[in-house]
């Protein structure tokens, strides 16, 4: 703790005395509060993570281009391993704040989606779900997961959910739309933590954002209807229910794959695989018995 109190004050960007205060929640960065002459900032350090397909000069990228797209807190800084973004004041969303707030949030996801492509630049990344599964189980037989046994079953699973997969556009995706990555500072929504931003489909962040906020069907439905602009048919309501398996697929390998590489502050990687592969059971079960084997 010490010698990253350390770090955030040799950052040369601060106009005298600071106070620092850590921030709970992250699973593999440390961020902390900083105040300094009258303003607030967030520091966040985090090294590149290949397993992860993880480039922290990427972040820095994305981060700059959302707030560039007034959908992010500006960008002070970045240096290698840390960024250093504007603090938000306001509400960090749970998933019950998510789910009473569906159409604002689409809104938001949707401009996301439409204007970073104009924005980002550098070497394009592109993000598919079922290629991170496939690339996790090698990470994971070649560390020698205590999960190798079960890799099959997951691989099998993966291609079944792919298949399930309507072709989309390709749009530019968040990929980690957990409820904490959504700020209400009382008068309008901001998105922040990009490390995972990407080209990609949009259905793997509806289906993140509806499986990381529990929706129901009714939720998931307008969800699908506010993003689209129609009511969804049945194709895309297969679609998107397989991609929230499969989103939970890949948080839990992501968990995996965590223990075998990141020890944060406070995280519990085995119980976090655990709730994970609960929550995929229970969400295969009902994908299952609604639509079947794809």
């Amino acid at each position: 703790m010490s010698e990253a109190l350390a770090r955030v004050r040799a950052l040369p960007i601060w106009s005298g005395e600071i106070d620092i205060e850590l921030l709970s929640g992250g699973l593999s960065n440390e961020s902390y509060k900083v105040s300094d002459g009258g303003k607030a900032y967030v520091v966040r350090f985090g090294r590149d993570f290949p397993f992860h397909h993880v480039s922290r000069d990427r972040e820095a990228m994305v981060s700059a281009a959302a707030a560039r797209a007034g959908l992010a807190p500006a960008l002070v800084h970045s240096g290698p391993g840390v960024l250093v973004i504007d603090y938000i004041d306001g509400k960090t969303f749970e998933a019950g704040d998510v789910a009473n707030d569906i159409p604002r949030i689409t809104d938001l996801i949707h401009r996301y989606h439409q204007t970073m492509p104009k924005e980002v630049s550098g070497p394009a990344f592109m993000f598919w779900p079922f290629h991170v599964i496939r690339d996790y189980a090698r990470t994971l037989e070649a560390g020698g997961s205590r999960m190798v046994g079960e890799l099959p079953g997951y691989l099998e699973l993966a291609e079944e959910l792919e298949r399930a997969q309507m072709p989309l556009p390709i749009i530019f995706g968040h990929n980690d739309l957990l409820p904490a990555n959504f700020i209400d500072d009382g008068q309008r929504l901001w998105l922040i933590d990009f490390e995972y931003g990407g080209f990609s489909t949009a259905m793997f962040d509806l289906a993140g954002l509806a499986s990381n906020a529990g929706f129901d069907e009714e939720q998931s439905a307008l969800l699908l209807a506010l993003y689209f602009g129609r009511q969804p048919d049945s194709a895309l309501v297969r679609s998107h229910a397989a991609m929230q398996c499969a989103s939970l697929l890949r948080e839990a390998m992501w968990s995996m794959v965590s223990e075998l590489h990141l020890d944060a502050p406070g995280a519990d990687y085995v119980a976090y695989t655990g709730e994970n592969l609960d929550r995929l059971a229970a969400a295969l079960d009902s994908y299952r018995f609604r639509f079947g084997r794809a």
